[in-house]
């Protein structure tokens, strides 16, 4: 007789990646960027980064003992969102507003919608928009920012919050200091450079694919072009300014709030960047990214509804049949 054939429920293919090797994959991709911010923007930045990231792992350990959930520490989701956190905090961010952000992600966002892989939005970006709201005098405005090398003597508005506040010509800055990162930002969002190498690392380990990031800085880069000058220069202040880079690498490819499928992943992005340039443009904010990856979040779910593909002999029963 021939072989049997075993018949089972799905999945049939398991894939050997595990929650704690791809968050792995995903701090090591953050670091060289979120080293380079601490060094640029002293220890105190420093402090900031691991405040958030040491408040996120027990507050989510705390959490899973008064639960009595079993502990989720060791998937390292948790030490992914703090880094996130803090490396899109100005360096001159309280301690306790970093702590009270890490709360806000961790309890708010992630656990009490049922923990990793239920939150329906980014949980990073979640509590960046809180404390923006709740702490604006914490969070925005050149008192909260300084130039690299110079943090506890001078302060400085970030580019993008120069140009909305009008006096500052987009093409008078320098695009080798926006590249590289001499210039001021949030902790872990001003060297392009790293931000790049970092996602090139995630694309070639395959923890990510690079439809959402190219869209979306794409889709960004596009709008800024035809709205503002046909000025290629300017362009590129805009998107190596901010948290475009950060936020389209890291954030918004998230596996948990972005679409399943490769369409719902490009009209993800290019919703991302649509609103990102609207919001710049048009809104009172100098900056959109969080806002835009947020307002996308909550759209995937109908993203992903309409972009599935039928299975293979498929066929729609109507209600008369």
């Amino acid at each position: 007789m021939g072989k049997m054939l075993n018949v089972s429920s799905s999945p049939h293919f398991r894939h050997g990646d595990t929650t704690s090797g791809i968050m792995l994959d995903v701090i090591i991709a953050l670091l060289p960027a979120a080293i380079f911010g601490c060094v640029s923007f002293g220890l105190y930045s420093a402090v900031i980064v691991c405040v958030c990231v040491v408040s996120a792992v027990l507050f989510e350990f705390l959490w899973n003992i008064i639960l009595k959930k079993p502990q989720s520490v060791g998937d390292l989701s948790a030490i992914v969102t703090g880094l996130l956190l803090g490396m899109n905090l100005p360096p001159k961010t309280p301690l306790w507003i970093a702590a009270i952000g890490s709360l806000a992600a961790i309890i708010v966002v992630k656990q009490m919608f049922g923990g990793i892989g239920f939150n329906f939005v980014n949980p990073a970006i979640a509590a960046r928009i809180i404390l923006l709201v709740s702490f604006p005098t914490f969070l925005s405005g050149a008192k909260n920012y300084c130039q690299p090398f110079s943090c506890d003597a001078v302060t400085s508005a970030t580019p993008l919050e120069a140009i909305k506040a009008g006096g500052v010509d987009p093409s008078t800055f320098d695009l080798k200091d926006l590249f590289f990162g001499n210039m001021s930002g949030a902790i872990g969002e001003v060297s392009a450079f790293l931000l790049l190498i970092g996602g090139l690392y995630l694309i070639i380990r395959g923890v990510i694919k690079p439809i959402i990031p190219l869209a979306f800085i794409g889709t960004t880069a596009l709008f800024t072009y035809l709205f503002m000058g046909f000025d290629f220069k300017v362009t590129l202040v805009y998107v190596l300014s901010g948290g475009l880079i950060l936020g389209a690498v890291f954030m918004a490819t998230d596996y948990v709030t972005s679409p399943t499928t490769n369409l719902g992943k490009l009209i993800f992005g290019i919703g991302c960047g649509a609103i990102t340039f609207v919001i710049r443009k048009f809104g009172s904010l100098p900056e959109g990214v969080s806002y835009s990856i947020i307002l996308m979040n909550i759209l995937v779910p109908h993203i992903d509804k309409l972009t599935a593909k039928k299975p293979f002999g498929f066929k729609e029963v109507k209600n008369n049949e």
